[in-house]
């Protein structure tokens, strides 16, 4: 009689079990939308096919400490962020823009030169940057100032920076850095560096190249069209196809960069 043998689980059978798991749970507790939770799902799959616990243990610190943040103060940040484009459950395009450079990163790292984890990780270190950045900083009292010209602007567009919110950019950038260290011990500064020029990136685009316009009924700002209010805007400057989930992909892609460059 013929035996039958299960073939042993690949890295990539757990990870998807795993992805699968963590991705229905966001779903449920609505920080992912349908969309979100898919694109969370392959992202989460890919993280661990490729790199393993370590990886996810970079992907968790992310998505862990990002979820938890955006909880607080939800009241005044709904207000602040009425006039930024998506509110409420991350989609689809919002995942991708966060973890879409660090997923291609880590299957790199399998398939070409284990110097992609580095970058995996810079990439990280930039999404998480910029988040803790905008979470934190919409607490602070302080108006915010642009990136460029250091003018003030309304507090929840993007671009401005505070004092404090660019201290939880340090911040979450070390964060992800130390994680990293089981992942690959003695690139602690090159991550951190990275997630700090991730997060300067996403402020000197969203100050210049994103999208800003104009509500005529509300007479201020907004990045929505149409406006929260049902009128439509009018633009103001930046690059008409260019949101936030755009401004967001280029910050993560520079972090894997500036992470791998620092690698070499």
């Amino acid at each position: 009689m013929t035996q039958l043998t299960l073939a042993p689980l690949s890295n990539f059978d757990v990870g998807a079990v795993l992805a699968g798991a963590v991705s229905f749970g966001a779903y449920r507790l609505r920080a992912l939308d349908g969309g979100g939770a898919l694109a969370a799902f392959a992202v989460g799959t890919a993280t661990f096919g490729a790199l393993g616990v370590p990886g996810a243990a970079v992907l968790l610190a992310f998505f862990v400490t990002s979820v938890a943040l955006s909880r607080v103060g939800r009241a005044r940040k709904a207000r602040l962020f009425a006039d930024v484009g998506k509110t409420g459950p991350r989609d689809g395009a919002q995942v991708l823009a966060n973890g879409g450079a660090a997923a291609v990163c880590a299957l790199l790292a399998l398939w070409i030169d284990a110097r992609y984890a580095i970058a995996f990780a810079g990439a990280f270190a930039a999404a998480t940057a910029d988040t803790w950045g905008t979470e934190i900083g919409a607490l602070s009292n302080a108006r915010p100032r642009s990136m460029l010209g250091f003018r003030p602007v309304a507090a929840g567009l993007s671009g401005g920076i505070t004092l404090l919110g660019t201290g939880a950019e340090i911040a979450g950038s070390i964060l992800i850095a130390v994680v990293a260290q089981v992942l690959r011990p003695h690139a602690f500064l090159a991550i951190a560096c990275a997630g700090i020029a991730g997060a300067a990136i996403d402020s000197l685009l969203g100050a210049s190249l994103q999208s800003l316009r104009w509500c005529p009924n509300c007479k201020r700002a907004t990045e929505r069209e149409p406006h929260g209010c049902g009128a439509n805007t009018s633009p103001m400057r930046g690059v008409g196809w260019i949101g936030n989930d755009a401004v967001n992909f280029a910050s993560t892609l520079g972090g894997a960069a500036v992470a791998f460059a620092l690698a070499r």
